[in-house]
Protein backbone atom coordinates (compact mmCIF):
# COMPACT_ATOMS: atom_id res chain seq x y z
CA UNK A 1 0.00 0.00 0.00
CA UNK A 2 1.42 3.55 -0.93
CA UNK A 3 -0.42 6.38 0.46
CA UNK A 4 0.64 10.26 -0.91
CA UNK A 5 -1.05 13.59 -0.62
CA UNK A 6 -2.12 15.30 -3.87
CA UNK A 7 -3.10 18.69 -4.05
CA UNK A 8 -6.58 19.88 -5.63
CA UNK A 9 -7.19 23.24 -7.22
CA UNK A 10 -10.16 24.63 -8.41
CA UNK A 11 -9.80 26.55 -11.69
CA UNK A 12 -13.15 27.47 -13.19
CA UNK A 13 -15.54 24.13 -13.51
CA UNK A 14 -13.12 21.83 -13.02
CA UNK A 15 -9.88 20.61 -10.16
CA UNK A 16 -6.53 20.30 -10.95
CA UNK A 17 -5.03 17.79 -9.33
CA UNK A 18 -0.88 17.10 -8.86
CA UNK A 19 1.46 15.61 -6.19
CA UNK A 20 3.83 17.50 -4.86
CA UNK A 21 6.18 14.18 -4.01
CA UNK A 22 6.06 12.76 -7.53
CA UNK A 23 7.08 14.55 -10.50
CA UNK A 24 5.48 15.73 -13.54
CA UNK A 25 2.38 13.57 -11.60
CA UNK A 26 -0.17 15.98 -12.69
CA UNK A 27 -4.35 15.62 -13.97
CA UNK A 28 -7.10 16.93 -13.67
CA UNK A 29 -11.24 16.30 -13.38
CA UNK A 30 -14.40 17.95 -14.26
CA UNK A 31 -15.91 17.47 -10.61
CA UNK A 32 -14.69 16.15 -7.43
CA UNK A 33 -15.58 12.50 -7.54
CA UNK A 34 -13.82 13.05 -11.64
CA UNK A 35 -10.59 14.22 -10.27
CA UNK A 36 -10.11 12.13 -6.88
CA UNK A 37 -11.00 8.93 -9.54
CA UNK A 38 -7.83 10.77 -11.71
CA UNK A 39 -5.77 10.80 -9.10
CA UNK A 40 -6.05 7.45 -7.93
CA UNK A 41 -5.54 6.44 -11.35
CA UNK A 42 -2.46 8.67 -11.95
CA UNK A 43 -0.71 7.55 -8.83
CA UNK A 44 -1.44 3.79 -9.77
CA UNK A 45 -0.13 4.30 -13.71
CA UNK A 46 3.01 6.45 -11.94
CA UNK A 47 3.77 3.98 -9.06
CA UNK A 48 3.50 1.32 -11.64
CA UNK A 49 5.72 2.41 -14.21
CA UNK A 50 8.26 3.49 -11.44
CA UNK A 51 8.22 -0.40 -10.09
CA UNK A 52 8.86 -1.54 -13.55
CA UNK A 53 11.64 0.56 -14.39
CA UNK A 54 13.27 -0.12 -11.55
CA UNK A 55 13.02 3.91 -10.23
CA UNK A 56 13.67 4.76 -7.09
CA UNK A 57 9.77 5.61 -5.69
CA UNK A 58 9.86 8.84 -3.39
CA UNK A 59 9.02 8.88 -0.01
CA UNK A 60 5.78 9.98 0.80
CA UNK A 61 5.59 13.08 2.59
CA UNK A 62 4.32 14.10 5.76
CA UNK A 63 1.08 16.75 5.43
CA UNK A 64 2.28 18.97 7.94
CA UNK A 65 5.46 19.70 5.73
CA UNK A 66 3.78 20.16 2.41
CA UNK A 67 2.63 24.09 1.92
CA UNK A 68 -0.75 24.68 0.29
CA UNK A 69 -2.18 27.97 -0.62
CA UNK A 70 -5.96 28.71 0.72
CA UNK A 71 -7.77 27.96 -2.29
CA UNK A 72 -6.21 24.43 -2.33
CA UNK A 73 -7.15 21.19 -1.08
CA UNK A 74 -4.57 18.06 0.78
CA UNK A 75 -6.04 15.21 -0.09
CA UNK A 76 -4.54 11.76 0.67
CA UNK A 77 -4.86 9.29 -1.87
CA UNK A 78 -3.92 5.55 -1.14
CA UNK A 79 -3.48 2.60 -3.47
CA UNK A 80 -2.69 -0.91 -3.52
CA UNK A 81 -0.28 -1.44 -6.34
CA UNK A 82 -0.84 -5.86 -6.29
CA UNK A 83 -4.01 -4.83 -6.95
CA UNK A 84 -3.45 -1.91 -9.66
CA UNK A 85 -1.04 -4.53 -10.97
CA UNK A 86 -3.81 -7.49 -11.32
CA UNK A 87 -6.34 -4.83 -12.88
CA UNK A 88 -3.99 -3.82 -15.64
CA UNK A 89 -3.00 -7.08 -16.37
CA UNK A 90 -6.62 -8.20 -16.39
CA UNK A 91 -5.79 -11.74 -16.53
CA UNK A 92 -9.28 -13.36 -16.25
CA UNK A 93 -10.24 -16.44 -14.62
CA UNK A 94 -12.83 -18.94 -14.83
CA UNK A 95 -15.77 -19.08 -12.39
CA UNK A 96 -18.47 -21.88 -11.70
CA UNK A 97 -21.80 -20.02 -9.95
CA UNK A 98 -25.10 -21.18 -9.39
CA UNK A 99 -28.01 -18.78 -10.14
CA UNK A 100 -32.02 -19.16 -10.34
CA UNK A 101 -33.28 -21.40 -13.53
CA UNK A 102 -35.79 -18.63 -14.11
CA UNK A 103 -32.60 -15.55 -14.53
CA UNK A 104 -31.28 -17.67 -16.26
CA UNK A 105 -33.78 -18.25 -18.99
CA UNK A 106 -34.75 -14.28 -18.90
CA UNK A 107 -31.05 -13.71 -20.10
CA UNK A 108 -30.41 -16.26 -22.28
CA UNK A 109 -33.51 -14.81 -24.06
CA UNK A 110 -31.74 -11.24 -24.21
CA UNK A 111 -28.83 -12.96 -25.30
CA UNK A 112 -27.23 -11.76 -21.91
CA UNK A 113 -23.06 -11.85 -22.17
CA UNK A 114 -22.74 -13.38 -18.26
CA UNK A 115 -19.19 -12.84 -17.80
CA UNK A 116 -19.53 -9.37 -19.14
CA UNK A 117 -22.81 -8.70 -16.62
CA UNK A 118 -20.76 -10.25 -13.69
CA UNK A 119 -17.51 -8.07 -14.38
CA UNK A 120 -19.49 -5.38 -14.58
CA UNK A 121 -21.68 -5.80 -11.21
CA UNK A 122 -18.42 -6.78 -9.66
CA UNK A 123 -16.68 -3.51 -10.51
CA UNK A 124 -19.85 -1.59 -9.72
CA UNK A 125 -20.18 -2.89 -5.85
CA UNK A 126 -16.08 -3.17 -4.42
CA UNK A 127 -15.76 0.45 -6.34
CA UNK A 128 -12.90 -0.61 -8.57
Amino acid sequence: MYLYYAVFTKENNQYNVHFPDLAGAYTFGNDMTDALAMAKDLLEGWLLVAENEHDKIPQASEPESLKIEPDELLIPIQVDLKLAREKHEAKLIKKTLTIPKYLNDIAVSYNINFSQTLTEALKEKLGV
